[in-house]
């Protein structure tokens, strides 16, 4: 067994199809998924990255495993199950070039991993393990999200849990709340929008969701806010990281560059025990988000460590 450390990540791997005009008749095919967006976000600053999902014996799981070596992403604990068939995302662009979701596909939504096919191994040498809740509307995809944190935190990694509300998936709004809640207490680090927020603590009033937030003893919680920055949640107290100021060109993946930002910050200096380190490695993630955001496309516009001083 190899003693070198990495970043490992589960969930979903997407394929978008990304309309090239408004007229919305032509598609160029990308790699997709809010895991993947982290996992090749991470590699992209020079982390080992792993990844853990499920690909099939057609040509779009092809694309999917070449663009993941690609980005440099080692798919060796992942499942390979020959019907399998990769979810598709239909993205349709408006008159203004704003992006819209116009399609939701996927062609084998019960061939997923299953927990038995979980690797043990894979977690020996993680430093974290980043995941969200993305799949887990799905009963296997939810029995093996278990079983992985079970592992993650049997073997002391870090959990990382991105809340990435998808109500429109899930058969109620109280279920997908219910199961989210139940993560996020099981996690070391937390990341959600305002948005977000309001949803799972039931509430319009930020003060409110603040106080019910903290009652689930996370030892550390991001509430990212676009221009507004970002507000750490540590001991009780809030941290406010501010962003630099940019210009926006597509902010789909700025929440995935983010959150690869902190893996990189854990990675690289432990996980931010005073207030001084969230301060640092929550500014850190938000240079990653802004740069993000000054690029078209998600895994696209995941930025490279030589970028971050342009900023």
């Amino acid at each position: 067994m190899s003693t070198s450390r990495y970043v490992l990540s589960y969930g979903d791997a997407f394929v978008d199809y990304i309309a090239r005009t408004h007229e919305n008749k032509e598609f160029d095919l990308y790699l997709g998924g809010a895991t993947v967006n982290v996992a090749a976000g991470a590699s992209r600053l020079g982390l080992p990255s792993r990844f853990i999902t499920i690909t099939g014996d057609d040509e779009v799981s092809d694309f999917v495993r070449a663009q993941m070596a690609e980005e440099g992403v080692d798919l060796q604990h992942a499942v390979f199950s020959p019907n399998k068939r990769c979810t598709s995302v239909y993205v349709h662009l408006t008159e203004e070039s704003d992006r819209i979701f116009a399609n939701y596909i996927d062609p084998t939504p019960e061939i997923q991993v299953r927990p038995e096919e979980l690797e043990e191994e894979a977690f020996e040498q993680a430093v974290t393990f980043h995941f969200c809740s993305g799949t887990m509307f799905h009963p296997t995809a939810l029995e093996t999200t278990r079983r992985a944190v079970q592992l993650a935190r049997e073997k002391g990694v870090l959990l990382s849990f991105d809340v990435n509300v998808r109500p429109l998936r899930w058969e109620t709004e109280q279920r997908c709340r219910e199961t989210i809640l139940e993560f996020m207490g099981l996690s070391h680090m937390v990341k959600m929008t305002r948005e977000e927020m309001y949803f799972l603590m039931e509430t319009e009033e930020f003060e409110v969701g603040i106080e019910r937030l903290q009652q689930f003893d996370i030892p550390l919680v991001f509430l990212t806010d676009g221009e507004n920055g970002t507000v750490c949640l540590v001991d009780g107290q809030q941290i406010h990281a501010p962003v630099t100021p940019v210009v926006p060109v597509d902010t789909t993946g700025a929440g995935d560059a983010f959150i690869a930002g902190v893996l990189y910050h854990v990675f690289h200096n432990g996980f931010p025990e005073t207030h001084a380190e969230v301060l640092e490695c929550a500014s850190f993630g938000n240079k990653l988000g802004a740069l993000c955001a000054t690029k078209q496309g998600a895994l696209t516009a995941m930025p490279r460590l030589e970028e971050i001083e342009e900023l």
